[in-house]
């Protein structure tokens, strides 16, 4: 297997955390990157989802309806219909 020099930029304090991490793993920076380039041809793309990770509002609002769920006091509906007719729809 013939290899290539390639060179990439990374965030000094990135590339001293990584090499830490692969060490301790008993890989290189050179290894770990030719196994994320392995798998993200296994994977057609990349290795891991790549998600943004949730608003404050989306976290608030999942609270918030884990406490309705919670609260035995809170009104619920019997169906879709009881619901519209109590807000007038």
């Amino acid at each position: 297997m013939s290899t290539v020099v390639t060179n990439i930029r990374l965030d000094k304090e990135l590339k001293a955390s990584a090499t830490e991490l692969f060490d301790d793993l008993g890989l290189s920076l050179s290894q770990a990157i030719t196994v994320f380039l392995k798998q993200s041809l296994l994977h057609h793309g990349l290795p891991f989802a790549v998600t943004r990770p949730p608003s404050k509002e989306l976290l608030e609002a999942i609270k918030e309806g884990e406490n309705l769920a919670r609260d035995p006091n809170a009104k619920t509906y019997a169906s879709p219909k009881e619901l519209w007719d109590d807000l007038g729809l």
